[in-house]
């Protein structure tokens, strides 16, 4: 499977943002899709998961959750991560990934990465 991850770009403190994560390749629906997040000089973090197939599991970080919304369309082969009231500290390159799954401390087995998308969150 082939993952691309587009949408970014500058906005405003308090705006919103959706990235989409389109997905190719054979049985690409069915993978559990994870966003993850990095800012400059520091590690990758996770943001958002999102199971395959009907996608009625999600995970969200702590600092994702009620701000942050994870979805899937299988129709257009996407996960998309809509992004509101965004801060400055959500500036960073978001990725998309499959990942085997998740626990309470975060998304795991990460195999298939897509290039990132660069998100800016400045006045």
């Amino acid at each position: 499977v082939q993952l691309q991850a587009s949408g970014g770009g500058l906005v405003q403190p308090g705006e919103s943002l959706t990235l989409p994560c389109r997905a190719s390749g054979f049985g690409s629906n069915y993978y559990h899709i994870g966003w993850f997040r990095q800012a400059p000089g520091k590690e990758r973090e996770s943001v958002s998961c999102i199971s395959g197939g009907g996608g009625r599991d999600t995970y969200y970080a702590d600092f994702a959750k009620g701000r942050f919304t994870i979805s899937r369309d299988n129709a257009k082969t996407a996960v998309y991560l809509q992004m509101n009231s965004l801060k400055p500290e959500d500036t960073a390159v978001y990725y998309c990934a499959t990942v085997t799954g998740w626990n309470y401390g975060g998304p795991y087995g990460m195999n298939f990465w897509g290039k990132g998308t660069q998100v800016t969150v400045s006045s």
